[in-house]
């Protein structure tokens, strides 16, 4: 039992390092966005290996534990680490994604358009980082009460979204720019689903209780 507890704290370990590698990952992406750093776009998509890496290395791990777990809340941690290890690759996918638009615009003449995606990524990554705070520390309810904060980052896709529109109508030697900033926006709602699937799957681990696709975000009571 001693032997798979430190194992087990191996496991925390990694997603814990790996989570640091994606957000900065996502901090490095809009950064070359912002400062038309084609260099730092180069190396957010080199170091997305890294990431994939973790989440190899995180599987082969939980496929050790789940043939060592005494118990079953033993067996809802490493399934759930398993799952926040996928969130968090698939956020470095997003970072990815924006660091490839973010090398293609630096290649062109900037959109004169004030759009807060910096905004945008504070929130999702606050969002992730709280997720993941309430993971190390077993706390169902911090990950209830992030959760809503999703609502506000698909309300910032939606107006960015609306003011690229306008912008490409009154513009439209700017529409292929704007179709890059279109989806770093959606990248950046992206992650913040990641973290909310991460928040879920907290309460998952800590309560037994699965609240995907429930009325039973916050509380602890699934809403009629």
């Amino acid at each position: 039992m001693e032997h798979f507890d430190m194992e087990l704290d191996v496991l925390k370990q990694k997603l814990l390092t790996m989570a640091s590698h994606a957000e900065t990952a996502v901090n490095e992406a809009l950064q070359a966005l912002t400062q038309r750093d084609r260099d730092l776009a180069l190396r957010v998509k080199d170091n997305d290996r890294v990431i994939d890496q973790f989440e190899v290395e995180i599987d082969e791990l939980v496929i050790q534990l789940l043939t060592k777990a005494p118990l079953a809340s033993n067996l809802r941690l490493v399934t759930t680490a398993m799952k926040i290890s996928q969130n968090l690759e698939r956020i470095g996918d997003e970072a990815s994604k924006i660091a490839k638009r973010a090398r293609d615009l630096s290649q062109e003449p900037p959109v004169k358009i004030v759009l807060d995606l910096p905004r945008m990524t504070g929130l999702a990554l606050n969002m992730l980082k709280g997720a993941l705070d309430a993971f190390v520390n077993n706390d169902p309810a911090a990950a209830r009460d992030l959760i809503p904060h999703d609502k506000e980052v698909d309300a910032l896709n939606k107006q960015i979204h609306a003011a690229l529109v306008q912008h490409m109508v009154e513009n439209p030697d700017t529409i292929g720019r704007c179709l890059h900033l279109m989806v770093v926006s959606k990248s950046l709602e992206r992650i913040a689903d990641h973290a909310t699937n991460v928040a879920e799957d907290v309460v998952y681990l800590c309560e037994a209780q699965d609240i995907r696709h429930t009325g039973a975000k916050s509380g602890g009571k699934i809403a009629p």
